[in-house]
């Protein structure tokens, strides 16, 4: 055989290679064919092609590993498995920008399905090389690295830890003052992955200048961005009091609150969630928020959209409400309860349903004021259905009724009040007479007009324990009326008058 003859059998084999690994990856871009691929032994066919003499095959080879990785546990379990990882970390050290950007995505694709399967990346030494990737030149490898150890942090605190112990964060930092925009939502993504699971974490991203460069970035006009500079926001300000002003600090308001007139749902989504996270923590973030115009904002924001995207916002108002009377006054002022009914009533989720009565019963359960304000939309009935309703969650049903017992509580205003006697239940119902008893000993016409609507006679239909707290409002009640009405309104009286009648001797002159 002549030397051109065995150059040739060389060109055919690495041609065949090429389009082995090429097809592989093509097919494994499509979902109907993963299972074939695999009952194919794939995997094992793929692993001696990393280390192909041919650098367009070694990267062929990861792609296609990663694109099956990614597709379920299974088969990233079978990378594992395969003893894949640790040539893959050996070559990213060593090979060019387009293989460590395959394997980075190889590491991203694995680890993303589980905690076990992070871990093993962790195990294999793979941090520290996708942490030196971050120093690369290429933009992409950059990504590809950042992107994977974003993938690892987010599963729980423990592998969070090991991502911070490589060095990661000040890189991570540097990456979002990159001038790539993918490279920067990467990057912010990772910093929130990393921030959400402890005071801790998020205090070493904050100590490595986080916040300021994210801040900056809140009106970038790249929506995918802002999206995850709010959330790694989001999730510093959650841990404590002390984080949240480092953020408030950086002058995020009153810009933060243009996300929530953004087309973008996820940003409005995410602008909510930062607001509320700050507003939780103290009566003065409220008030912070408040002065910005940020109750006002997000008022307008929940009548703008619809669904999850709605529940920060409704649960930041809850927050608002809860700390003082003063801020739920705000709450209302800004036409907050109006929105948060129409919430109750239009959305089919049980937790938005739930989230929207606990805000509601937070404003209203002040002073009769803010009962008033909420009882004058017409809450109180469709939370007590949602409360007796069989089709409600659990959830749903002890937050309406927590809603309906804070708001019956303080609330004064009997028309509101009135219906209650006679759909209420009994635990329900002694809340609503109780207020009656508070009400009617100093309001003569209301007294009247508790008489003329049959209220005074529904009183008296209700079947008490003698003794019980009931009763006593029950008597509270008739003690402002003189004895002959409350015997008139009595069940029965009727029929002792026409005993009276059949009794009574007429004089006969």
């Amino acid at each position: 055989m002549s030397q051109r003859q065995v150059l040739q059998v060389f060109e055919q084999y690495q041609k065949a290679r090429t389009q082995f690994v090429q097809m592989v990856a093509e097919l494994a871009t499509r979902p109907q064919n993963i299972e074939t691929l695999q009952n194919a032994g794939v995997m094992s066919l793929l692993r001696p092609l990393l280390l192909d003499v041919v650098p367009t095959i070694q990267q062929t080879a990861a792609l296609a590993l990663g694109r099956l990785a990614n597709y379920n546990d299974d088969l990233a379990e079978a990378v594992v498995k395969g003893d894949i990882l640790p040539q893959l970390v050996y070559s990213l050290a060593e090979q060019n920008r387009f293989y460590k950007k395959a394997a980075a995505f190889v590491l991203r694709a694995v680890g993303k399905h589980s905690p076990q399967l992070a871990q093993a990346i962790v195990d294999c030494g793979a941090l520290d090389t996708l942490v030196i990737c971050l120093e690369d030149f290429d933009p992409g490898v950059k990504e590809a690295a950042a992107w994977a150890l974003g993938y690892i942090a987010r599963h729980n605190a423990e592998l969070s830890q090991a991502v911070v112990d490589a060095g990661a964060v000040p890189l991570l930092v540097l990456c979002i003052q990159e001038p790539e925009i993918a490279l920067k939502r990467i990057a912010a993504s990772a910093l929130s992955d990393i921030s959400k699971h402890s005071p801790e974490l998020a205090q070493t991203v904050v100590d490595a200048g986080a916040i300021a460069h994210l801040a900056q970035m809140i009106l970038n006009p790249d929506a995918k961005l802002k999206r995850q500079v709010l959330s790694a926001l989001s999730q510093i300000a959650k841990h404590s009091v002390d984080l949240a002003e480092m953020v408030v600090e950086a002058e995020i308001f009153p810009v933060v609150l243009t996300c929530l007139k953004d087309r973008d749902e996820y940003v409005k989504k995410n602008a909510s969630t930062l607001i509320r996270e700050i507003a939780k923590h103290t009566p003065e973030l409220s008030q912070l928020i408040v002065n910005a115009g940020g109750v006002a904002a997000v008022v307008d924001c929940l009548g703008s959209c619809k669904g999850n995207t709605r529940l920060p916002g409704i649960m930041m108002l809850g927050y608002v409400a809860a700390h003082s009377e003063n801020l739920a006054m705000a709450v209302i002022i800004s036409k907050g309860v109006p929105q948060l009914s129409v919430c109750l009533s239009e959305e089919p989720e049980d937790h938005i349903k739930a989230a929207a009565a606990w805000a509601l019963g937070q404003i209203g359960r002040h002073t009769p004021e803010h009962a008033r304000a909420v009882a004058v939309t017409n809450t109180l009935p469709v939370l007590l259905s949602l409360y007796m309703s069989t089709e409600s969650s659990e959830d749903l049903q002890v937050k309406s009724k927590k809603a309906i017992k804070n708001i019956l509580q303080k609330c004064t205003y009997l028309p509101a009040l009135e219906p209650f006697l006679y759909d209420a239940p009994p635990n329900i119902l002694k809340h609503v007479v109780g207020q009656f008893s508070k009400v009617l000993p100093h309001d003569s016409k209301a007294r009247r007009l508790f008489v003329t609507s049959g209220g005074l006679k529904k009183v008296q239909e209700i079947k008490a324990e003698p003794g019980s707290l009931l009763q006593e409002y029950i008597n509270s009640i008739n003690n402002c009326y003189p004895e002959e009405i409350v015997r008139y309104y009595s069940p029965g009286y009727s029929d002792t008058l026409l005993q009276r009648v059949d009794s009574y001797q007429p004089l006969i002159n």
